[in-house]
């Protein structure tokens, strides 16, 4: 595999955060409250990070299971397909996380966490045990498992804080 080409697998799975991260930052620049602003990036992270990027890897596993098994380094086998099953299991919480209360969120994102962060220690010990070095297991799969579900929770605890925190009253004089 030519460089340019590993380079360009490897990274795919950055869209799944960058989008939704560009998207948010693009819209909430017109939001009226620091609250507007964080609901804001919370929907665009639930949608974009783990919705559409969970259903993409559902898509991705049960459609095409011989290109996924050379991306992550392994041979086909049908393990690929209850990863693909758990990838849609994050999808539904994505989606359902848009309108979520943030309690709701921060469990969604802790559960998405406990399948993503376990993914990413097999991840590292196939890189290191094993020296697998495909571009589906090293690279970006290794930075969206870790922040999908990270930033999903920090901005579920802030919108919680920002929620529980006294507001200003306005005295008439």
């Amino acid at each position: 595999m030519d460089n340019l080409s590993y380079l360009a697998q490897s990274a795919f799975p950055l869209v799944w955060i960058l989008v939704p991260a560009i998207g948010a930052y693009l819209r909430a620049r017109r939001a009226r409250s620091p609250q507007e602003s964080l609901e804001i990036w919370q929907r665009w992270w639930a949608i974009g990070a783990m919705g559409f990027g969970s259903l993409w890897m559902t898509v991705a596993f049960l459609a095409f299971p011989d290109v996924m098994a050379t991306a992550i380094g392994f041979d086909r086998t049908p393990f690929m397909f209850e990863i693909a099953f758990a990838n849609l299991g994050l999808a539904v919480m994505g989606f359902r996380a848009a309108s979520a209360s943030a309690r709701e969120r921060i469990t969604i994102g802790l559960g998405a966490g406990m399948f993503l962060w376990g993914a990413l220690a097999g991840h590292l010990y196939q890189w290191f045990a094993n020296g697998d070095h495909a571009p589906g297991n090293t690279g970006g799969v290794l930075v969206t498992d870790l922040l999908i579900p990270a930033v999903m929770i920090i901005l579920a605890m802030r919108s919680r804080r920002l929620a529980a925190a006294p507001r200003p009253v306005a005295h008439a004089a």
